[in-house]
């Protein structure tokens, strides 16, 4: 049998939850499918240990949401539990697996085999959750013709004929970022329709083919910024905070100050000499000791 796009198949296990399951028009949010995935994770570590129930409490703090959300997502499955018991954990392994897509194989190419895509091929958690790295690719002729995780690297040359032959629906992008729109372009064109991208650019696709973006930046970012409040350090806290800041971000305020100096009535290039003595004397006096709302206040112009 073909493995790849998935087919119906009537060895699967019946769909007892079919009657009561909301019709397929409705749809099920973005937001709750985000969580589907969160709920396989806790339902299939309960399964490993052989429970067979779990309340909707006892789920819902696996998976790091509150009951309520749970029971409301799960209404989208059409599986509300049974009262006093609980739900059936096997049956919600398989139930949301099926939502997922994930009661089949689905072939995997991964492209741009640098450190993150050598970290991929050697992932095992593909296998186990239903995706199969069907082949890597490179452009590099340093790279195509080396192994990663039993599997030769191949030439992007050869995409076209791997998509069409392995029936290849999911690209993985860990390119740089200057190539993946081109490695996107034509992973489309040979027919691939969900892509997986980590290089730190956006994507520009069309209608039908569907992008998820994995930034570690962003994310560390994010990090920062509760860091900071759990600090204390508000943004624009003065000097000792920007000290610390990449070299972009004190140009960038640089440029803040400048910018709020010449709001405020410094005088443009070419004014007479006595004016530009006097912004010389009023940077001194900032440079000195900058006075709260003076030019030199970079609170001024980056407010908390």
């Amino acid at each position: 049998m073909a493995i790849g796009r998935p087919t119906q198949s009537s060895s699967q296990a019946p769909d007892t939850g079919a009657a009561r399951r909301p019709s397929r028009a409705r749809g099920i949010p973005e937001a709750t499918v985000a969580r589907l995935p969160l709920y396989l994770r806790a339902l299939t570590a309960l399964s490993e240990r052989s429970v067979p129930t779990v309340s909707s409490e006892e789920l819902a703090a696996a998976a790091g949401v509150n009951s309520a959300k749970l029971r409301k997502d799960f209404s989208y499955l059409g599986s509300y539990g049974t009262r006093g018991v609980g739900y059936d954990v096997e049956y919600l392994v398989y139930q949301i697996s099926r939502e997922l897509g994930l009661t089949q194989d689905w072939p995997v190419v991964i492209v741009g085999i640098g450190n993150l895509g050598h970290a991929l091929a050697n992932y095992g958690g593909f296998a186990s959750r239903g995706f199969r790295v069907a082949a890597l690719l490179d452009a590099d002729p340093g790279v195509v013709g080396t192994t990663a995780a039993g599997l030769p690297v191949r030439h992007m040359d050869e995409l076209e004929s791997i998509v069409e032959s392995q029936q290849v629906s999911i690209g993985v992008i860990t390119t740089p970022p200057g190539a993946a729109q081109q490695v996107c372009d034509r992973l489309v064109e040979a027919g691939v329709t969900s892509i997986l991208n980590f290089a730190p650019t956006v994507l520009t696709v069309p209608d039908g083919v569907d992008v998820r973006k994995v930034d570690l930046s962003i994310e560390l970012q994010i990090l920062a910024f509760h860091e900071q409040r759990k600090a204390g350090e508000e943004p624009g806290g003065g000097d000792s905070v920007l000290d610390r800041a990449p070299g972009p971000v004190r140009a960038a305020a640089a440029k803040l100050r400048r910018a709020a100096g010449a709001a405020k009535g410094e005088p443009a290039k070419g004014a007479d000499r006595s004016a530009q003595g006097r912004a010389a004397k009023t940077a001194a006096q900032n440079a000195a000791g900058p006075t709260a709302g003076g030019e030199g206040d970079l609170s001024a112009v980056m407010p908390a």
